[in-house]
């Protein structure tokens, strides 16, 4: 049974509102249709300066944003938000643009999913942020292995402030990279197979196949070896999974 506390958890996240802006009907269209079937208030916008128009009349949530978009792009209306909000933000890409990912992270977007894009990977995305932001606002949060200070030899993870550094250097890591990092370093020495880091990354009634682990991974690593070109410490046990090896 649940308890009280996870029942007005969801009962928030169900009336919290989200704004998604794309230039694409069609996106537009079956995203909103989907977050309204799981309770949530949704507003929809063609290009960000009407986004940007709207949210300074009423402010969501969280916003749902693609990268390329007429009149003004998600990097503009990024960084026009972010001189007035730490709401989450979770930017839609294409397959080619790694780049725009990588700044999209350093100017403050959570995180990212790639078009095409499964409906509910996006919902557990769009949950695990409010549910993040909804602890840090109310300061809810106990002392436990998820929320408190992690340090692993060089490494260094504050769960509420999504926070990491190597060897003292910032690496800015979406919702999912962290997620998984942290299940590794939590044990570091024990294996975790690729279905147990599905698990913590995504709701139990999401699938995804290993190579979206495995992506997920190779990612993970390339950002830390931005700190450390010598980074290592996540090593691939192939045929059975991944673990963290404190340096």
């Amino acid at each position: 049974m649940e308890n009280k506390n996870t029942l007005s958890s969801t009962r928030k996240q169900a009336m919290s509102k989200i704004a998604l802006v794309d230039d694409d009907r069609n996106i537009l269209t079956s995203v909103w249709m989907n977050l309204e079937a799981e309770g949530f208030e949704v507003e929809t916008y063609n290009d960000g300066q009407a986004a940007l128009d709207a949210f300074n009349k009423r402010m969501p949530d969280m916003a749902v944003l693609d990268i390329k978009m007429p009149r003004m792009d998600g990097m503009d209306l990024l960084q026009r938000l972010r001189q007035k909000t730490a709401m989450p933000v979770i930017f839609l890409t294409s397959k080619d643009d790694e780049i725009e990912e990588v700044l999209g992270l350093r100017m403050g977007a959570d995180d990212y999913v790639k078009k095409p894009f499964s409906q509910r990977l996006l919902v557990e995305l769009i949950r695990a942020l409010l549910r993040r932001q909804e602890a840090v606002a109310t300061e809810e949060v106990g002392d436990t292995e998820e929320t408190k200070v992690m340090e692993r030899g060089d490494l260094r993870m504050d769960p509420l402030r999504h926070a990491v550094s190597w060897k003292g250097k910032d690496v800015s890591l979406t919702v999912t990279e962290f997620l998984l990092l942290q299940a590794l370093a939590q044990r570091p020495g024990f294996v975790k197979s690729r279905d147990q880091l599905m698990d913590v990354a995504y709701d139990d009634q999401v699938y995804v196949d290993d190579r979206t682990i495995d992506s997920h991974i190779k990612r993970l690593r390339k950002k830390m070896r931005t700190a450390d070109d010598e980074f290592s410490a996540i090593e691939t046990l192939y045929g059975i999974g991944y673990r963290y090896n404190e340096e």
